[in-house]
């Protein structure tokens, strides 16, 4: 990785799997973006790059680096894997490279402060970085491809796929209104299907979206 690779990866822009820092100025916001590579299907995060793709680099990268290697230390639970390179831009200044790995055992978690008990769990979505859902949590705990989830397809279930068939997306609000359910038990359900690859849940700043699998 030299100056050349890292052009031409800032020229694809931000998105699903890079995220561009101008500096560490909170080194606890910059652990929720590489804890959300991690819970999705990993990425780059690139320091001493602007929004816009310009890259004026760090005068001094060891000390951001050291910032942030101490926050991740510290706040992730548990600890993101990632490989970091410190690529010089020219004499004077650097930028960092971190690849941060997708995690094989979800989900990881963000403290905001070292003596936090708990922290929160986050995801990547196209150029964002999201609080994960209760129901999106679960779903990344229990979701394992190695096995075959199995559902019982009852009236809620009929409810559900009638009212698919029609709109396409539902929420868990909308789930629970049409369904009559509580709130954990049309959230159970929907988990459910996702992790039996009926559904795809697609994850949002208010509310998350289910849809069916094969759309």
């Amino acid at each position: 990785m030299n100056i050349r690779d890292v052009r031409d990866l800032v020229a694809e822009g931000e998105g699903q799997h890079l995220e561009f820092k101008r500096k560490i100025n909170y080194p606890e916001k910059v652990v929720r973006e590489m804890v959300a590579f991690a819970n999705t299907s990993g990425g780059c995060l690139l320091v001493g790059v602007d929004d816009n793709g310009k890259i004026p680099g760090l005068r001094y990268p060891e000390e951001h680096d050291y910032a942030l290697k101490k926050a991740i230390r510290e706040l992730c639970v548990p600890a993101v894997k990632y490989e970091n390179l410190i690529i010089p831009v020219s004499d004077e200044k650097s930028i960092l490279y971190y690849a941060v790995k997708s995690a094989k055992k979800k989900p990881l978690y963000a403290k905001d402060q070292s003596i936090d008990k708990y922290g929160k769990a986050y995801v990547r979505v196209n150029d964002k970085t999201l609080k994960a859902s209760r129901e999106m949590t679960q779903i990344l705990r229990r979701k394992n491809p190695s096995k075959n989830v199995k559902f019982t397809y009852g009236d809620k279930e009929g409810i559900l796929m009638k009212y698919l068939d029609k709109h396409n997306r539902i929420t868990l609000k909308e789930f629970r209104e049409i369904a009559s359910l509580n709130k954990f038990q049309a959230s159970q359900t929907l988990i459910q299907l996702v992790l039996a690859d009926v559904l795809r849940i697609i994850p949002k700043e208010k509310e998350d979206l289910f849809e069916l699998e094969n759309i």
